[in-house]
């Protein structure tokens, strides 16, 4: 098992003062490629601006991941891992916990079996 972070500026042992060990992805093509080659994380770490080295700012953000997430979790049946959102945005910190947050209550009711 394997813990993700996800931000397009900061480094995951520096920024978060934790011991575990992170795999980073810097931006929404980057998250969902490792969940793909690695498979479901133990952990993630979502940062909601992912637009840092984006000229036009077009790129997806964290929510984008959170709601990728969510719908790989269904395809597949796998639980959601544990999260947290270290991210600085207020209203995009709020909206990635929301939407995991809510998925987390219907996910109760869920047998991956």
């Amino acid at each position: 098992m394997y813990n993700l972070f996800l931000d397009d500026v900061r480094n995951a042992n520096a920024f978060l003062n934790d011991i575990r060990t992170w795999e980073t992805a810097r931006s929404y093509k980057q998250f969902v490629k490792v969940i793909q080659e690695r498979g479901m994380p133990q952990f993630i770490s979502f940062d909601h601006d992912l637009d840092f080295y984006t000229a036009d700012f077009s790129s997806k953000t964290g929510y984008d991941c959170a709601k990728w997430l969510i719908e790989e979790c269904m395809r597949t049946s796998q639980p959601l891992p544990e999260f947290q959102v270290h991210s600085m945005n207020p209203v995009g910190k709020l909206n990635i916990q929301s939407v995991l947050n809510s998925y987390k209550k219907i996910e109760k009711s869920v047998d991956y079996e």
